[in-house]
């Protein structure tokens, strides 16, 4: 899909306050400081449209990206972000939650996860959550540019079976820097989403 219009449709906790114009929305999902503002921004083409911090747990709402009038990316608020108060944390997981349960419009999740390292419990338990209500997953292996290059696929073979992943899920690496990953997740994005590009005139 090529992107030359993006705009922050919507910011909301509650589903009242999500758009209800039944565009297709594919959700981001990650632990806090994973690179999904990076990937966001890196996928639309935009410097700073997703917020970035290097202050964890930033995003606290539900953020709505229009894309080119076709789709929603939908920024969730990262996860596991232990210096959170308590009932913060609490307040962010029935919020995804009930976006994630309820939510006609989502087709897929782009699950995100740092190269480096292996999955988390919390990494874990999203997966199998996500699984349980049967979404399309890609899984985005964020920081490929922080490993050199041979380490690539051992550390693909670390996530796919940390996370046990099944056959139909796409694990792709990307890398923020050189936004390396990106063609392969936006073909998936839009098989996700059923787009097919608009025939040339």
């Amino acid at each position: 899909m090529k992107v030359n219009n993006v705009s922050l449709a919507a910011v909301g906790v509650k589903m009242s306050q999500y758009p209800d114009d039944g565009k297709p929305e594919v959700a981001f999902a990650g632990k806090s400081n994973v690179g999904k503002s990076t990937l966001i921004n890196g996928m639309i083409g935009r410097r700073a449209l997703a917020r970035t911090s290097s202050q964890p747990g930033k995003t606290r709402t539900i953020n709505f990206y229009d894309v080119e009038d076709v789709l929603y990316f939908v920024d969730l608020p990262g996860y596991g972000y232990a210096k959170a108060p308590k009932t913060e944390i609490e307040r962010w997981g029935k919020m995804i939650d009930e976006y994630l349960n309820k939510r006609k419009c989502l087709m897929g999740i782009v699950l995100l996860v740092d190269i480096r390292h292996e999955p988390g419990e919390n990494d874990k338990m999203m997966y199998d959550w996500l699984k349980h209500y049967g979404y399309d997953i890609i899984i985005a292996a964020t920081k490929k540019d922080k490993i050199k290059r041979s380490q690539v696929q051992k550390q693909l073979s670390v996530i796919k079976k940390s996370l046990n992943l099944a056959p139909e899920d796409k694990l792709i690496a990307f890398s923020g820097e050189t936004k390396e990953g990106k063609d392969e997740l936006w073909a998936e994005i839009e098989r996700v989403i059923g787009y097919e590009e608009p025939a040339k005139e």
